[in-house]
C-alpha cells in the first residue's frame, strides 16, 4: 500500500461524509494521518471496572459500570417524565438522568444488572454528580458469548471525545482504518518512518505501523508502552531535527558585531548605578555581550523571576550597542508597560538619556517613545530621531512596526513578554535592520527546562533567579468569599490597614465592567439563573467582576475614605498615564484594574493586591500580577478571592499559587493542568499542536536525547539529503505556519 495516500486520505473518502464533518469540526481531525495520531487517552478493562468516585466535574468523560437502580419519575402533575439511573462501580455510585422523549430506548436497554459504556458531561445536581443525557452503548447484550469473552480479555480505549462523537464511535473509526483484527501492521506497512533506521534500531523503538497498531489495538499494557516509547521519540525527534535547522540557518545569517568601547555610554551608565548587579546580572550580561560580540545575529532567551532585574540587563545590553554605533529598539506588548519602561530607563540613566540635548551628558543618547496614540508633532519628532540616528534607544509598542518607521542602524531587538506577539510582528521589526539585528528575547514566565528545550528550541536560554537585595517576601492566601464572606470583609480591613501604614494595593478585576464590554454577559447570567447549576457552574457563569463596578462599589463601601483610582485599556493615553503616574507618585490609595498592571508596573510603595475572581486568571498570570508586590522594602501580601467551592479544580489552582513564590513549580504545575496541547499555543501558531504523545513536563529524557541526535544528524546533513522520509514527515507535521512559528517561540 502506498504510503502517502493512507495518511493524507481523507476521512471522508474512508468513513462517510456525515461522521468525517462531525470529526473535522468537532475533534480537528481531517485525515487517516490525523486520526492515527489521534491517540487514546487511557484504556480501561472489562474486568477492571473505572472508578467513579474520583471523576472530574466538567470534563467529558467514558466510564463503564453496571445499573444498579432504573425509575420512572413524573413532574408537572404527571405530564414530565424522568428516568433515573444509578450505576455503580463498586468504588461509587453515579446518576444518569434522560429526560422526556429520550427516556425510551435507555428505559428498554439499561435494565438493573446490565452493563454498559456510558459518555458524557459531569455535573452536579442537589450536591451529588450526575450525567444528563449520557451517550451509552450497551456492552453484552448485542454480544454472543465467544464475543463477550473476547471483550472480557482486551483492553478498551478511551479516546478524548467530545459531546458529538464519543469515544467508541472514534474507535469504530480507527477500526475502520485498520482493518480486521490482526492484520494491523499490514494495513499501515506502507508509511512513512520518520526516524532513520540506524537510530531506531539503536535505541530499541518499534517500527512506526507496530506502534500505531498497538496503540489503538493493545493486547497486553506492555504493549501500550512499547507503543507510547516509539511515537514520544517520533514527536520529540522530528520537533528538535526542525529547531535544529532553525539554529543553523540562523547560524548562517550575518550580523554586525556590536562590541561596547571601554569609556562610553556603557561604562557611563555603569559608573552612576547606586547599587551593584547581583552575580545572576553579571553573568547573563557576560553572555549577551559575548553573542553581541559575534558576526552572526545573537538569538537568546532571557527568562527570570518577576522583579529579578531583566529590565537592567536589556538596557545595558542596548547601552552596548549604541556604543558600538548602532541602535536599540525595545517592543512592549501595550502602551502602559511601553510608557513605563520608558519612564524607568530615562530614570536610570539620568542625563545620559539626554545626549544632543541641553544638560544631556557628553557621551549620552537619546530615548525616545514611539506608541500609536503619540500626538503627531511628537510622533514626527520621533520618527525623525530613529531615521538620522540620534535617538540610540527607543521603547514602543506594536507602532514600532509600521512601514514608515526606518532606523538609521538598528543592532538589537529586545522583545518584552514574548508571547504577547506573533512571529510576523517580531519579524517585521527585525527586517528594519539593514543586516539581521541581534534578538533579545524577555519572559517574566518561568519556563520548565524541557518546555524551554522545546518550544524555544532555536534560541539560546539565560536564565534569571536571584532577585535583586531588598526585595521582601509575599504572603499570599485564598480568600473564599462565598463560602466565607467575613473573610472577603477582612481582606478589605487589611487593604485598610495598608493605607493607613502609608502603602498602598492594587485591586485587580477580569473584566472592565461598561457597556461595550461584553454583550453576552447579561445573557450568560440569564441562562445561568435559568438552569439548576452547580456552585462551580454557578461561579463560571456568573459574568466577570468589573473594574468599573467593583471601584465604586468598594469606594462607596468597605474602602470609604480612601483614595481610589481605576486603569484598564480602554482609557485614553494620556489618562492611563497619568492614573499610572498619580499611583506612583503616592496620590492614590488604591488602584482598582485590570491586568494592565500585569508586567513592568513597579510601584515600590505598593505592599497588597487583591484579585477578584482570582480563579479566573492562569497560574502563571496571577503569579505575575503578584509580582506586583513586595517590591520595596515592606513585606507584600496578596489576597486571591474566588467563590470557587473547596475541592474544585479551580480553588486547587489558587491553593498551589498561594502555597508557594517559585515561579517555576508554578509553571509546572500550570502546564500540567493545561497540557501539551498549549505548548506549540494556538494563539500563536493558529494550529493545532502536534504534540499528542510527548509529555514536556514527565519526557525530559526522550527531548534531551532527541535534542542530541537531531543536531548531529543536521550538522552531518543540513538539508537532510540522506534523510528523505524525515523531510517528508517535517514537512506533514510542522507545516509552513507551525515551522516560522517556532522560530521565535
Amino acid at each position: 500500500m502506498d504510503c502517502v495516500p493512507v495518511l493524507d486520505e481523507p476521512l471522508k473518502k474512508v468513513l462517510g461524509g456525515n461522521t468525517a464533518k462531525v470529526m473535522a469540526d468537532h475533534l480537528d481531525l481531517h485525515t487517516v494521518g490525523d486520526l492515527l495520531h489521534h491517540y487514546p487517552r487511557r484504556y480501561a478493562e472489562r474486568g477492571e471496572l473505572t472508578r467513579l468516585s474520583d471523576l472530574p466535574l466538567d470534563e467529558h468523560v467514558t466510564v463503564v459500570a453496571q445499573v444498579a437502580d432504573a425509575r420512572v419519575h413524573t413532574f408537572n402533575g404527571g405530564r414530565g417524565k424522568r428516568l433515573e439511573v444509578t450505576i455503580t462501580d463498586g468504588s461509587g455510585r453515579l446518576q444518569l438522568v434522560f429526560f422526556g422523549k429520550g427516556i425510551h430506548k435507555p428505559r428498554a436497554e439499561l435494565l438493573p444488572g446490565s452493563r454498559a459504556m456510558f459518555a458524557g458531561k459531569v455535573s452536579v445536581f442537589n450536591h451529588k454528580r450526575q450525567l444528563a443525557h449520557p451517550e451509552f452503548k450497551p456492552l453484552s447484550a448485542d454480544s454472543g458469548a465467544d464475543a463477550v469473552e473476547a471483550f472480557a480479555n482486551q483492553l478498551l480505549p478511551l479516546y478524548p471525545a467530545c459531546k458529538q462523537m464519543e469515544s467508541w464511535q472514534i474507535q469504530q473509526a480507527v477500526d475502520t482504518v485498520l482493518g480486521p483484527a490482526g492484520h494491523e501492521e499490514a494495513a499501515l506497512a506502507g508509511l512513512v518512518d520518520p526516524l532513520p533506521d540506524a537510530l531506531r534500531q539503536g535505541r530499541g523503538l518499534a517500527t512506526l505501523p507496530e506502534a500505531l497498531a498497538r496503540i489503538h489495538r493493545p493486547r497486553t499494557k506492555a504493549d501500550i508502552a512499547v507503543a507510547r516509547d516509539r511515537l514520544k521519540w517520533d514527536e520529540a525527534f522530528v520537533l528538535q531535527v526542525a529547531l535544529a535547522r532553525r539554529r543553523r540557518a540562523d547560524a548562517q545569517l550575518p550580523a554586525a558585531p556590536r562590541k561596547p568601547v571601554a569609556d562610553g555610554l556603557l561604562a557611563a551608565f555603569d559608573a552612576r548605578l547606586p547599587f551593584t548587579l547581583t552575580e545572576g546580572q553579571r553573568q547573563v550580561s557576560e553572555e549577551i555581550f559575548a553573542d553581541l560580540a559575534t558576526d552572526h545575529p545573537m538569538h537568546r532567551l532571557l527568562q527570570g523571576e518577576v522583579g529579578s532585574g531583566k529590565t537592567m540587563v536589556a538596557l545595558r545590553a542596548m547601552l552596548g550597542v549604541v556604543d558600538a554605533g548602532g541602535q536599540a529598539a525595545m517592543l512592549a506588548p501595550t502602551e502602559v508597560l511601553a510608557q513605563q519602561h520608558h519612564r524607568s530607563i530615562t530614570e536610570m540613566m539620568g542625563e545620559l538619556a539626554a545626549g544632543g540635548m541641553l544638560g544631556g551628558a557628553e557621551q549620552g543618547t537619546k530615548v525616545v517613545l514611539l506608541t500609536g496614540s503619540m500626538g503627531a508633532a511628537a510622533r514626527r519628532q520621533a520618527l525623525l530621531d530613529l531615521v538620522t540616528g540620534e535617538a540610540g534607544i527607543v521603547i514602543g509598542t506594536h507602532a514600532l512596526i509600521e512601514d514608515k518607521v526606518q532606523f538609521h542602524d538598528l543592532g538589537l531587538v529586545v522583545v518584552d513578554e514574548q508571547h504577547r506577539f506573533g512571529v510576523e510582528q517580531r519579524d517585521a521589526l527585525r527586517s528594519k535592520g539593514k543586516q539581521p539585528p541581534h534578538l533579545l528575547v524577555m519572559t517574566a514566565t518561568p519556563i520548565p527546562r524541557t518546555v524551554a528545550m522545546t518550544v524555544f528550541g532555536d534560541l539560546e536560554t539565560s536564565v534569571l533567579d536571584q532577585l535583586p537585595s531588598g526585595r521582601s517576601p509575599i504572603a499570599s492566601h485564598v480568600v473564599p468569599a462565598k463560602d466565607k464572606p467575613h473573610f472577603l470583609a477582612r481582606a478589605w480591613e487589611r487593604v485598610r490597614e495598608e493605607a493607613a501604614a502609608g502603602h498602598q494595593a492594587y485591586v485587580v478585576c477580569p473584566r472592565i465592567g461598561d457597556e461595550e464590554d461584553d454583550p453576552s454577559a447579561a445573557k450568560t447570567a440569564k441562562a445561568a439563573k435559568e438552569k439548576s447549576a452547580s456552585p462551580e457552574d454557578e461561579a463560571e457563569k456568573r459574568p466577570p467582576l468589573a473594574v468599573l463596578d467593583v471601584a465604586e462599589k468598594i469606594a462607596k463601601g468597605p474602602l470609604h475614605g480612601l483614595r481610589v483610582e481605576v486603569l484598564h485599556g480602554r482609557m485614553q493615553p494620556d489618562a492611563k498615564d497619568e492614573a499610572m503616574r498619580r499611583f506612583a507618585a503616592g496620590d492614590v490609595d488604591v488602584l482598582v484594574a485590570t491586568t494592565v498592571i500585569e508586567v513592568g508596573v513597579d510601584v515600590p510603595n505598593a505592599t497588597a493586591m487583591v484579585i477578584m475572581d482570582a480563579d479566573r486568571f492562569g497560574v502563571s498570570q496571577l503569579h505575575q500580577l503578584r509580582g506586583r508586590v513586595g517590591r520595596g522594602s515592606a513585606a507584600g501580601l496578596c489576597l486571591l478571592v474566588t467563590e470557587m467551592p473547596e475541592g474544585s479544580p479551580a480553588r486547587g489552582r489558587l491553593g498551589a499559587v498561594a502555597a508557594t513564590l517559585d515561579g517555576f513549580e508554578l509553571s509546572r504545575i500550570d502546564l500540567e493542568q493545561r497540557r501539551e496541547g498549549d505548548v506549540l499555543g494556538q494563539a500563536q501558531s493558529g494550529v493545532r499542536s502536534s504534540l499528542r504523545m510527548l509529555a514536556v513536563i514527565d519526557d525530559e529524557e526522550v527531548i534531551v536525547a532527541a535534542r542530541e541526535e537531531a543536531t548531529a544528524i543536521v550538522s552531518a546533513d543540513p538539508e537532510l539529503t540522506g534523510f528523505p522520509e524525515l523531510r517528508t514527515a517535517l514537512d506533514a507535521l510542522l507545516d509552513k505556519e507551525r515551522e516560522e512559528f517556532l522560530d521565535k517561540g
